[in-house]
């Protein structure tokens, strides 16, 4: 297959296509999570994972797996996590059996406003949507986004 190729051109046509709707959703969900809670998509992407934490066995998330969850580097989840703490949202404390373990979890006022912008989050996401499927070339993508089964946790 040469750069020209048909194929690879259709392939990286749909790749933009993909990109693109991601890209409107998220900025959509970003304004609306910034003015209505003072909160970004990602601190409300990473409220959203860690409030779904438990205790017991794999209840509790390493840094690398929140990392992957929210779609970041280490080193900026560190620091997001880090923002959040300083705002009173999360809370770091030592793994009682692994002392070079360290959780986070959310604090009663990081739950709060997640259970308060989630309303906007779902909202500004419908929105998004609905906004892209008058696009001919996004519309078969919101098709597949509305029509996918989220996985049942076992």
């Amino acid at each position: 297959m040469t750069a020209t190729d048909p194929a690879l051109t259709a392939l990286a046509q749909s790749w933009c296509a993909l990109s693109l709707l991601h890209g409107r959703i998220e900025a959509h969900i970003e304004r609306a999570l910034q003015a209505g809670h003072d909160l970004s998509a990602r601190e409300y992407s990473l409220l959203d994972v860690l409030s779904r934490q438990h205790d017991g066995d794999g209840g509790h998330l390493q840094m690398k797996q929140v990392a992957d969850a929210v779609v970041l580097s280490q080193s900026a989840t560190t620091r997001l996590v880090t923002r959040l703490e300083d705002r009173g949202l999360l809370e770091r404390y030592l793994c009682p059996t692994d002392r070079r373990g360290i959780y986070t979890n959310v604090t009663e006022a990081g739950l709060e406003l997640l259970e308060a912008a989630q309303p906007t989050n779902d909202a500004a996401l419908r929105e998004a949507l609905d906004e892209a499927a008058k696009n001919p070339e996004l519309a078969p993508l919101v098709r597949v986004v509305e029509n996918l089964k989220a996985p049942v946790p076992a």
